[in-house]
């Protein structure tokens, strides 16, 4: 019988209480950099000369919280506070992407509790192909050796969303989830989101649009680059699929041979408070996909801004919808939010799609009415739905008071609700198929060079309205449920 390889492991160092959330932020970065190191130098020795003798592991930091007062907390708070006396505990990685949004809750935990936070090892092991994450991990027929025989891989029986889905068990050791996410979930929405959107996790910012058509990228370019130029803006770079990155307005952004699935901008801002733009073109899937991945950067608002059909008569081509509802028909979260589940608007966010539609139309109170109306967005998984027998479908979405439809944006907010992540939408009608006028070639030109840019100010002025909003007022505490993690 052969000989159990010997497990080789970094040195563990027993746990740190800390006060002071820098310093617990500096001993999680110093944690997981000796991690990752120790995977790194294994990985590398053993592509030039596999050792059939040894197998590494390495292992996350974790966080943990005790609290053990019933004393009552701010109840102004959505985040920031334990839901009881009890033992919270997250896994914890990539802390230098991360660092801002552990400063805060770290310290919104320490303030609120009066306690401090123990940074330790845990006990989940860091798969290689994390650790290792910029370089590339030849799969197992190109290795000359099992990677699985020398390395933890990533596990899917704990990856997963119980956590924000609310159906997560104690840990093994009776502590309860104190963060949304575990590492290796996080780990593996990283990794895809540089996949799908060509552009490293490092570039996101915490203001999220999503659209839907090729004409909004081609206008937030031309935004960014007048930003640039414009030093009170306070924007400092823009950064395209491929990591490309301008500082000035008149920079040539080099082109991709091959554009990834979901191309995504960022209109970069000290301190992630920019813009970035996702393409996600059409349909729920890939709109669940990219919120599925930008939730674990735990943005503070995303917003859908992309076209629809209008469902009502009285609607023209060009007006706008800020959706108050949502009629879910996308189907793709039935089995993580059941469809009886309402998601309200958040007044916020509606308070600032309004504002900017004022702003940028000039258009004041009732007459403001000419141009957008608030009412149920319906989403669906069928792009042609027309070709349906009209006499469910209609019905169905004059019984929901829906006056417009689109593949996204229920999505979108479904998503938003479920992750915790503040959502809205405002849309443009670009046809009216129960009318008929449906998306032909030459309406749709002169639409879009009129009514696009327009479109993309509106959602980029009420994204810089939410920044001018302070935090704790933007997470709603509509999204939270009877015993949530104590980090946002």
């Amino acid at each position: 019988m052969d000989a159990q390889p010997q497990l080789l492991t970094p040195p563990a160092d027993p746990p740190k209480s800390f006060t002071n959330a820098e310093a617990a932020v500096q001993e999680l970065q110093a944690r997981y950099a000796q991690a990752t190191e120790f995977l790194r130098e294994a990985f590398a020795r053993l592509l030039s000369a596999p050792d059939r003798g040894q197998r590494y592991r390495a292992f996350y930091p974790e966080l943990r919280l005790v609290v053990q007062s019933h004393a009552a907390i701010d109840s102004r708070l959505s985040f920031g506070h334990a839901a009881g006396p009890g033992e919270y505990l997250a896994t914890i990685t990539r802390p230098d992407l991360f660092a801002n949004y552990l400063r805060q809750q770290i310290g919104l935990v320490i303030r609120n509790h009066g306690v401090p936070v123990t940074v330790g090892w845990s006990d989940t092991p860091m798969p290689v192909h994390f650790a290792v994450a910029g370089q590339p991990v030849p799969h197992e027929g190109a290795l000359s050796f099992p990677l699985r025989d020398y390395f933890d891989v990533p596990d899917l029986s704990v990856t997963n969303d119980d956590i924000v889905n609310g159906v997560a068990p104690p840990n093994g050791d009776g502590s309860l989830p104190l963060a949304p996410f575990t590492a290796q979930r996080v780990d593996y929405s990283l990794a895809r989101l540089a996949h799908y959107t060509a552009t490293d996790p490092s570039h996101f910012q915490n203001h999220v649009l999503f659209t839907n058509y090729q004409f909004y990228v081609d206008e937030f370019e031309a935004y960014a680059r007048a930003a640039l130029a414009d030093p009170s803006a306070g924007y400092r770079s823009f950064v395209a699929p491929g990591n490309a990155e301008i500082t000035g307005p008149d920079q040539v952004l080099p082109s991709l041979e091959k554009m990834p699935q979901m191309p995504t901008y960022h209109l970069k801002r000290d301190g992630e408070a920019g813009i970035t733009l996702v393409n996600i073109g059409v349909g729920p899937s890939n709109a669940k996909t990219a919120t599925d991945h930008i939730a674990v950067l735990r943005p503070h608002a995303w917003l859908m801004v992309g076209h629809c059909a209008g469902l009502r008569n009285t609607q023209r081509l060009g007006d706008y919808v800020l959706a108050h509802g949502y009629l879910r028909d996308d189907h793709v979260l039935d089995d993580d939010l059941p469809v009886w589940a309402p998601i309200p608007p958040l007044a916020e966010i509606q308070i600032a799609l309004e504002r900017a539609v004022a702003e940028i139309s000039q258009l004041q109170d009732y007459e403001r009415k000419r141009i957008m109306r608030t009412g149920t967005v319906a989403s669906v998984d069928n792009r042609n739905w027309e070709l349906r027998d009209q006499t469910g479908p209609v019905q169905r979405l004059s019984q929901s008071r829906a006056i417009a439809l689109d593949m996204e944006s229920a999505t979108i907010a479904a998503n938003g609700f479920r992750f915790r992540v503040p959502y809205g939408t405002l849309l443009c009608v670009s046809d009216k198929p129960l009318h008929g006028e449906l998306k032909l070639p030459g309406m749709a030109s002169d639409f879009y060079r009129t009514q696009v840019a327009q479109h993309l100010k509106i959602g980029i002025r009420a994204m810089e309205l939410i920044r001018d909003t302070p935090l704790e007022r933007i997470h709603s505490r509509k999204l939270r449920s009877f015993e949530e993690t104590a980090f946002l």
